[in-house]
């Protein structure tokens, strides 16, 4: 009994400490515009430059924004206003990096109103004007077959600006996928400041919900679970990226099937002891994202621990997460590391299935595709793309793995974000590398 108090007041404990990391909103406002700040005069030049882009030009109308442009805004908009256009102009010889709005206003304090509306009625007449003060060699639009991050610009404004458009800067015009993705992809020193709270916090979530403060053995279903997830990340003050998904892998007839592995299809169904659990998690914090997916074992009466067939099966999961983040080389392709991993994995004998991915301002983030679920011979377009130095992965992949005990094969599902440099891979905070117990409230 005294195990299990002091177990409740490291539970207690773990719920003050996660609201003491989350900042309030008008904190999260000003941490958001210092990063932004960073990266719009810091990072951005260097990456029009690496990129051989001299002007940026992105246009979006209000609720219909750019994906991008959504993280150049300052935290007090939440949307564009009327049509927002940005240029952004560098000339490195020169030593000139400009930034400008052409808006009815300043977006916020970093990016300044440039369009006299009194010289120039038309906002498509302002633009025109700027480009041509400038001259460029090209004009960077997002457009982008691959990435849906780097392909905001819709239909109506693509046309009317390509109209505006002198015949000569027509020419010029091209798309800015290589450096929207780079802007997408690549995370700042402070940033990774930063992202081990936010992965910290996700960690915490996940072992409280994974504990008997919220299991009932024989009560709790698995969508009950899934929706304390979800409250827990309101409570908080956090928003998320996805809902919550909660599997159940037990002793029974039922085979994996990858369809609905992230349905929450076993929503209805009743935890219970002897059980396999599986989450997928993830939250947003201050603009970026994790995605995380950890697995917890409900002890039969009379267990301590898992059965060690699962144990095993469990570290076959992490040994498949090191081959693959040994793999990770800057310029390697998606589909290249993807390749070199599962022959890796097939010479050792491990079922293995990869679908790792960029993460960073989306889940779901712009950069080298490392596999689909569904495509393990490589990804066409994002898979492509090439990985490059300061940026973060989600490292995603499942093992098969027979289970005597239960006569068929069980998957180990799972996530961790890590970011990749000149050092090599880390983890950003941590990996799981032992099944979480659930005691049950009934054993108390």
């Amino acid at each position: 009994m005294r195990k299990y108090s002091l177990f409740l007041l490291m539970l207690a404990t773990l719920s003050i400490s996660l609201k003491a990391q989350v900042l309030p909103l008008r904190e999260q406002a000003k941490v958001i515009d210092e990063l932004l700040n960073d990266r719009i005069n810091n990072l951005l030049p260097a990456l029009m430059e690496k990129n051989g882009i001299d002007l940026w030009v992105i246009v979006s109308r209000e609720y219909n924004e750019d994906p991008l442009l959504k993280t150049m805004l300052p935290a007090t908009w939440l949307n564009a206003r009327r049509r927002t256009i940005l240029v952004f102009y560098n000339n490195p010889q020169k030593k000139i990096f400009t930034k400008s709005a052409i808006a009815r206003y300043n977006v916020g304090d970093n990016i300044k109103a440039a369009w006299d509306m009194t010289k120039f009625p038309d906002q498509w007449d302002a633009l025109t004007n700027l480009i041509s003060s400038y001259n460029p060699e090209k004009i960077a639009i997002n457009t982008s077959a691959s990435f849906a991050h780097a392909d905001g610009l819709d239909h109506t404004e693509y046309t009317e600006l390509m109209h505006k458009l002198s015949p000569a800067q027509q020419q010029k015009v091209v798309s800015a996928e290589p450096l929207a993705v780079a802007w997408m992809e690549t995370r700042t020193e402070r940033e990774m400041q930063i992202y081990p709270q936010l992965i910290n916090i996700s960690h915490k979530i996940i072992a409280e919900g994974f504990s008997d403060k919220v299991i009932t053995p024989g009560i709790t279903t698995a969508d009950d679970l899934v929706w304390w997830f979800r409250q827990k990340i309101n409570d908080l003050g956090l928003t998320t990226w996805f809902h919550p998904s909660v599997e159940i892998q037990r002793n029974d007839a039922v085979e994996f099937d990858h369809l609905s592995a992230f349905t929450n299809v076993d929503a209805a169904d009743i935890i219970r002891p002897g059980d396999l659990l599986h989450v997928d998690f993830g939250i947003t914090y201050l603009r970026l994202n994790s995605d995380i997916q950890e697995h917890a074992y409900v002890l039969l009466p009379g267990e301590t621990d898992a059965p060690a067939s699962l144990k095993a099966a469990f570290a076959t999961g992490n040994r498949l997460q090191d081959i693959l983040t040994s793999k990770f080389a800057l310029n390697k392709t998606g589909n290249q590391i993807l390749a070199e991993a599962l022959a890796q994995a097939k010479a050792e004998h491990i079922e293995a299935t990869i679908y790792t991915h960029p993460i960073g301002y989306n889940g779901h983030a712009a950069g080298p595709t490392i596999g689909l679920w569904d495509q393990q011979g490589g990804v066409p377009g994002s898979g492509d793309f090439p990985m490059h130095y300061k940026t973060c992965y989600s490292i995603e992949l499942n093992v098969a793995t027979y289970i005597p005990e239960w006569k068929k094969k069980v998957r180990m599902m799972l996530e961790q974000d890590g970011y990749f440099d000149e050092h090599g891979f880390r983890y950003i905070n941590g990996r799981q590398k032992e099944i979480f117990l659930v005691q049950g409230k009934t054993a108390q």
